[in-house]
């Protein structure tokens, strides 16, 4: 390093030397010699900052002092050869900086920063590390906690507008990033005898602003009348809610099982010492999109099952609550892919069950239990259940049942019979396949419900999406490698596009060694 590079250096890094020498002079003195260690850390916290801000400033401008021209040619093959000094603040972590650098122009077109580029700066003034704490906290709180997390743990103060904004281009590339695992073999898994591949989807709606409803459930929200001022009571909720298609994916070796070891697990006869420990579930990835419609949602986990077996050397299962949408989409890819078994879930018809029971059996409910547990039994054994319907109904015609009663024997009964061909239970416990949509059930619950319909919210299309989406990174455990893969694309897409070839000139002149 010659002489005018570290005298570069050290006026650059001027201003560090000075605050860590003043803080060091504070922390030797009387005062905080007798403080206690809240008030040390408080100060060592402040203006450790605040160091850490002026460092970032130095390397700033030792970076701008170091910058050489170079030859700048657009995409658009324009040469900018008029160059002048510019600036533009970048708000960080450890507070706001000035990145100088030198601005290329021409005529009639627009100008190019080369040092942008080395540094991948975002377009707007907020860092990506201000970026990714954004990301990452607006997806366990809401918008007003995270502006507060900021200022409380960095000093940096972001309006909430901005915060959900930041949120929004945060989670812009997640649909990419997915998309490139599945083309590349990073998916593939190893086979082992009897793993089982599973999908599962359910719906969970999100209350939303009215502009954002789609358009059947606005009409409706238009037209009825609010009956309370201050809330929403639970039929209108219903009509100020878009439906977030919710979906999962995972593997999971086989569990065989007798039926009545289904029924003692349901009523819990069955102690944790006589019960095999069940399989545990691997490689799971969940995730929710309320913008997209369900057919991409299904589409998308198909495309992620393929990616994960491509050979289909596995058993594909579907597992689903009997509704009839998703199950039209579901038998539409069913025959595009060849063999999926798919089976509804038992918990829905033991619901359906109960209903009846209680119908049948209004005034003793041990009646009720032994009924239900009678006809569970029957389906577990694979009895079939269009007989079990008929006599169900014959049941209610004897008993004479009349209005809501009659009506639950009778859903009962219909459930079983268009649902009959999605049930075989018997057959699924021999091959040990789950029953059971329990893991899309808890996404719907701490992927959708515990973010998204906290006291009071309604969502922009945006923002839910936003959040469902880096929710489902966090969960899925593919954060980093998202934000990694995030970062390429915004050189790319901020900087890189547009320059001749997609390639920045390097501005920085480096300092190497010579032997």
């Amino acid at each position: 390093m010659g002489a005018a590079e570290r005298i570069e250096q050290l006026d650059a890094f001027d201003g560090v030397h000075g605050h860590l020498g003043v803080m060091k002079k504070r922390l030797s003195s009387p005062d905080m010699l007798d403080a206690e260690h809240g008030e040390l850390e408080k100060y060592v916290i402040a203006e450790g900052r605040e160091l850490q801000r002026l460092l970032l400033q130095a390397h700033m401008a030792l970076r701008a002092a170091r910058e050489r021209p170079v030859d700048v040619r657009g995409a658009d093959g324009v040469r900018r050869t008029t160059t002048r000094p510019s600036s533009r603040p970048l708000a960080t972590l450890v507070g706001e900086v000035d990145v100088e650098r030198i601005a290329y122009q021409a005529r009639d077109v627009a100008g190019l920063h080369p040092m942008d580029a080395s540094l991948n700066l975002p377009p707007e003034k907020y860092s990506h590390g201000v970026r990714r704490f954004v990301a990452e906290h607006a997806a366990i709180m809401s918008f007003d906690d995270v502006k507060h997390e900021l200022v409380m743990y960095t000093g940096v103060r972001v309006p909430k507008r901005q915060v959900e904004e930041l949120a929004v281009r945060a989670a812009v590339d997640f649909d990419a990033f997915y998309a490139q695992r599945r083309v590349s073999d990073e998916l593939v898994e190893a086979p082992r005898f009897g793993d089982l591949l599973v999908m599962t989807f359910d719906g969970k709606g999100i209350v939303m602003v009215p502009e954002d409803l789609r358009p059947a459930t606005k009409k409706a929200a238009q037209k009825s009348a609010r009956k309370l001022a201050t809330r929403l009571t639970a039929g209108e909720k219903r009509n100020r809610k878009r439906m977030a298609q919710v979906a999962a994916i995972y593997t999971v070796p086989r569990y065989v099982r007798e039926p009545q070891d289904v029924l003692a697990d349901l009523d819990g006869s069955r102690c944790d010492e006589t019960r095999p420990e069940r399989p545990k579930v691997r490689n799971k990835r969940v995730w929710a999109s309320v913008a997209h419609e369900p057919e991409t949602v299904i589409e998308e986990a198909f495309c992620e099952a393929r990616a994960r077996d491509p050979k289909h050397q596995r058993q594909w299962l579907v597992l689903v609550d009997g509704n009839k949408d998703q199950l039209a989409i579901i038998e539409t890819m069913r025959k595009k892919v060849g063999a999926v078994r798919i089976i509804v879930d038992l918990i829905h018809v033991l619901e359906y069950l109960w209903r009846a029971a209680h119908a049948l059996c209004e005034d003793n409910p041990k009646d009720a239990e032994a009924w239900v547990q009678q006809r569970l039994l029957w389906i577990l054994q694979d009895r079939p259940a269009g007989k079990i319907a008929t006599t169900m109904r014959a049941s209610a015609r004897a008993a004479k049942l009349e209005g809501s009663a009659l009506a639950a024997v009778h859903d009962a009964a219909d459930y079983l019979q268009t649902y009959a061909d999605y049930m075989h239970y018997g057959t699924a416990l021999e091959m040990g396949l789950p029953i059971s949509t329990g893991v899309i059930e808890g996404a719907c619950r701490y992927l959708v419900k515990d973010r998204m319909d906290r006291g009071g919210a309604r969502w922009t299309l945006n923002g839910a999406e936003a959040v469902l989406r880096l929710r489902a990174l966090r969960t899925s455990g593919d954060f980093d490698a998202y934000w990694e893969f995030h970062l390429r694309e915004e050189l790319q897409r901020n900087h890189a596009r547009h320059y001749a070839a997609g390639s920045p000139p390097d501005p920085v002149r480096t300092l190497r060694r010579v032997k």
